[in-house]
């Protein structure tokens, strides 16, 4: 099975996009949430899952509610 297969690209792409529209760096964003840059990379690419608690703190590191990540990964499902 393809590694993609298993990650959820939905949730890739709206973190991804949620940053850019921040004009943040992934290196600003990794630090600020407290994971490194190869994690976010990873994640931002869909080839891995966050932890709960990983999405939280890039979450808060974004500056936004889990609530307007709900929005953003249904905007980027689409």
């Amino acid at each position: 099975m393809p590694l993609h297969d298993t990650t959820d690209q939905t949730l890739a792409r709206a973190l991804r996009q949620l940053r850019r529209y921040r004009g943040s760096t992934q290196e600003d964003l990794a630090h600020s949430a407290g994971i490194t840059v190869t994690a976010l990379a990873r994640i931002e690419r869909g080839e891995t899952d966050p932890h709960w608690m990983t999405v939280r703190h890039v979450v808060s590191a974004l500056g936004i509610s889990l609530a307007e990540l709900v929005v953003a990964v249904e905007d980027a499902s689409v």
